[in-house]
């Protein structure tokens, strides 16, 4: 992600290019592993702040749709037929947990912080809450919903990082090493039986969660939070 001077917030670009090329590495036969990395000193600020404002003015259509982009960027990754890794060197905010949390492993510096801060801002993660849930369930979700900062220990705990690195570039090597190892195919194949047998994320449910942000849009709440927070005021 390369939006280093946004904390790489996650806007309407972002996510069609995340999306095109997370299915084009899962088609590539080559590519036996995805991993997703950063620029800056952030790993994700979660979702663009003025392009959630701008849903306010949409129709609720355009609300729809809009939503349902993230969506299916988080289950383009949680389905790639891939080994994916989340690289994490900094602070991981509301959409960006639900990125980490669609991946299947995440090595994450001593540095990282994270925070589920929808309702902050008068929102609710929903299109996110398939993968936290199936990454960590409902203790640790409904223990991460006030939007408190925690350390990547804590993170470590929950089940939402799989280690702790100071050299991101060894700890990697040796998590590719092991993949490279595999049977690609094979491991496509394990990856949707764990997927099949765990904590089923069907388009039902997918569309369920795009219907309830939607929702949350349209509330005074998230208006005049999302507004204030623009405004740096409060």
């Amino acid at each position: 992600m390369a939006r280093a001077s946004k904390h790489n917030a996650i806007d309407a670009a972002m996510m069609t290019e995340l999306f095109a090329a997370i299915n084009e590495l899962g088609r590539d036969p080559q590519v036996c592993a995805i991993v997703l990395a950063a620029e800056g000193k952030s790993f994700s600020a979660g979702a663009d702040l003025a392009w959630m404002q701008a849903q306010f003015a949409a129709t609720r259509e355009e609300r729809v749709s809009e939503a349902r982009k993230f969506a299916l960027v988080l289950k383009a990754l949680n389905e790639a037929p891939k080994f994916t890794l989340a690289r994490v060197h900094g602070p991981v905010f509301g959409g960006g947990i639900g990125l980490i949390a669609a991946c299947d492993c995440v090595i994450a510096s001593e540095a990282a912080t994270f925070a589920l801060t929808e309702a902050r801002l008068g929102l609710i993660p929903a299109t996110i809450s398939p993968y936290v849930m199936a990454k960590i369930g409902e203790r640790g979700a409904r223990h991460m919903m006030s939007g408190r900062r925690f350390d990547v220990a804590e993170a470590m705990a929950l089940g939402l990082v799989s280690k702790i690195a100071t050299d991101f570039d060894s700890a990697i090597e040796t998590e590719l090493e092991a993949v490279l190892q595999c049977a690609t195919p094979a491991l496509a194949a394990a990856k949707f039986l764990f997927r099949t047998q765990g904590h089923v994320i069907d388009m039902s449910v997918i569309e369920d969660t795009i219907s309830r942000l939607a929702n949350a849009w349209e509330t005074p709440d998230a208006q005049e939070r999302i507004a204030a927070f623009l405004a740096k005021s409060k």
